[in-house]
């Protein structure tokens, strides 16, 4: 027994198959290593420049006295610039296999600043002062060796890039 279509039904499929192949577009090429690593490089050297105002910033908390308004304003600046780098250095579309490794290490490293800007606020402007807390907040004195580590890997990586 053979099952007929109703009338148009074959037209219709033909139509819409050619629709399809008009409006079907190839995928965007990837870019290429020399574009990503620049793109890379990019982020990166907005994340090193951004580093010398959020150093400045976790040092004042750790400044001994009152901490003054100011500082956490800087702190709460420099947090919201921090994180919408890492942000963008996330969003970036990276395929080749080193600079991804490369992409997570400069992530981490971003998230300690953030961390680091958040507990100097956090030891500076804490509700119930003690002795304990207070010999903490003045052995801050900055971002630290993960500054110099992402300052070190963007270097490596500009120095690739050429």
């Amino acid at each position: 027994m053979r099952i007929r279509t109703p009338p148009g039904t074959v037209r219709w499929h033909r139509a819409v198959r050619s629709l399809a192949r008009l409006h079907h577009r190839p995928a965007p090429a990837r870019p290429s290593r020399p574009a990503q690593l620049r793109a890379l490089v990019a982020v990166l050297d907005e994340a090193v420049a951004a580093q010398t105002p959020a150093d400045a910033a976790v040092a004042a908390c750790g400044e001994p006295g009152p901490v003054s308004r100011q500082t956490a304003r800087s702190c709460g600046r420099q947090s919201i610039t921090l994180h919408r780098l890492r942000t963008r250095l996330q969003d970036l579309e990276l395929t080749e296999p080193d600079l991804v490794r490369a992409q997570a290490h400069a992530a981490r490293l971003l998230a300690y600043d953030l961390w680091m800007l958040r507990e100097s606020l956090n030891l500076a402007f804490t509700v119930h002062r003690e002795p304990r807390t207070e010999a903490a907040r003045l052995r801050v004195n900055g971002l630290g060796r993960h500054a110099d580590d992402l300052r070190r890997l963007r270097d490596g990586l500009r120095a690739e890039a050429g």
